[in-house]
């Protein structure tokens, strides 16, 4: 399996065709309207040769939703990694995400999550976003999830045994709701997700209110100086855990939100290194290979 290192190196003449592509006013196409202009110079692009990617419909018990995935070249009965989007919605970087499980030999898959909400990709700002994500109910996104690793499974193209899930953002709280719901999930990765906050209808729990119900070890990797995380929450959370549990999290100092998002300026590249190699690690250890 490739290490972090190489996809750096495979991804730079990639970078740089996709840079001479883009406007004069640096903005790039795949990405959300709200965190345009990208930071083209830090931007990673994983090269797709060989790899099978794009997107597919996945059936759900509310119908169709979208998803990119990406697998190995004719890979069957891979270990399956759910990857979930940021609170922008199912854009390039999350795609590449994907890319980058998928050379490490996973059938990483992403579906879209506010697909019945709508498209909040083309919505230029946060604000116009948060009302349409705010109508997205948990309950929602923990069946789509559950619909896309049975049309994993199901395709033969991955295998629900070895079944991880990693989320950056809106998508690092999913992680820690996922780890709850899903008894057979073996491991979680979640980026600076909230892990406390206001309860509403569509978000009746957070992941210190089911802390007891969270089995399969997660790790948390998160920036200490996130204005909308503070460490006494994830300090909250592991004591909620208790000192049985065999989830972690780990701080970054110095770090902000989205520290990893390497396409704004946000995107620390020491800890976002750290934090991918943690993450690839903690699967391996925990049975997602």
């Amino acid at each position: 399996m490739d290490t972090m290192d190489t996809l750096w190196e495979a991804a730079e003449a990639t970078r740089r065709e996709l840079v001479a592509a883009g406007s004069a006013t640096g903005v790039v196409t795949g990405y959300a309207a709200s965190v345009q202009p990208v930071m083209a110079g830090t931007m990673i692009l994983t090269d797709p040769a060989d790899l099978d990617h794009g997107m597919v419909s996945i059936d759900t018990p509310a119908g169709k939703v979208a998803a990119y995935r990406a697998v190995p070249t004719g890979g069957k009965a891979l270990p399956i990694i759910l990857v979930v989007q940021e609170i922008f919605g199912l854009h390039e970087h999350i795609k590449d995400v994907c890319r980058r499980f998928a050379k490490l030999g996973y059938c990483a898959i992403a579906p879209s999550m506010y697909d019945r909400q709508g498209d909040v990709t083309t919505l230029a700002t946060i604000e116009e976003i948060r009302p349409i994500v705010g109508r997205v109910p948990d309950a929602q996104v923990l069946a789509d999830l559950d619909a896309t690793v049975a049309w994993a499974a199901k395709s033969g193209i991955g295998d629900a045994r070895r079944l991880g899930i990693t989320g950056f953002c809106w998508g690092g709280r999913i992680t820690w709701l996922y780890a709850a719901h899903n008894p057979t999930l073996k491991a979680g990765v979640a980026w600076y997700g909230r892990v406390t906050g206001d309860k509403t209808p569509n978000q009746p729990a957070h992941p210190v209110d089911l802390a007891e119900k969270i089995k399969a070890p997660v790790l948390g990797l998160y920036g200490a100086e996130d204005t909308g995380i503070p460490v006494a929450t994830l300090d909250e959370l592991m004591a909620a855990l208790g000192r049985g549990s065999a989830s972690k999290i780990h701080v970054y100092p110095g770090s902000p939100h989205a520290f990893f998002a390497d396409y704004r300026p946000s995107y620390r590249k020491a800890d976002a290194d750290d934090g991918w190699a943690r993450c690839t690690a903690w699967f391996k250890a925990n049975g997602v290979a």
